[in-house]
């Protein structure tokens, strides 16, 4: 099981390294590189969702606190609302 987790975390460090905008990807990079391995599995699976919104929303929430209706009240976006590089 631990393989499996290892494999999906390096995923989610891939995913969250190349977005399409260097910003983000510094910003996202960042961000899963400092908290991955504190993170249990079902907030692995919580961050692999937020991972999948397109830049912009999640952008747009990060600076200016613009809540889509998609991203959840979760532990995951609550720690990225408060991280800064």
């Amino acid at each position: 099981m631990s393989d499996k987790l290892e494999i999906f975390k390096k995923r989610l460090i891939y995913r969250a390294s190349y977005r399409g905008t260097k910003e983000m990807d510094i910003l996202l990079s960042s961000f899963v590189n400092k908290y991955i391995n504190t993170f249990n599995e079902s907030m692995l699976l919580e961050l692999e969702k937020f991972l999948n919104f397109e830049d912009e929303i999640i952008l747009n929430y990060y600076q200016n606190n613009i809540v889509e209706e998609k991203i959840d009240k979760n532990e995951i976006s609550k720690i990225f609302k408060s991280f800064t590089i």
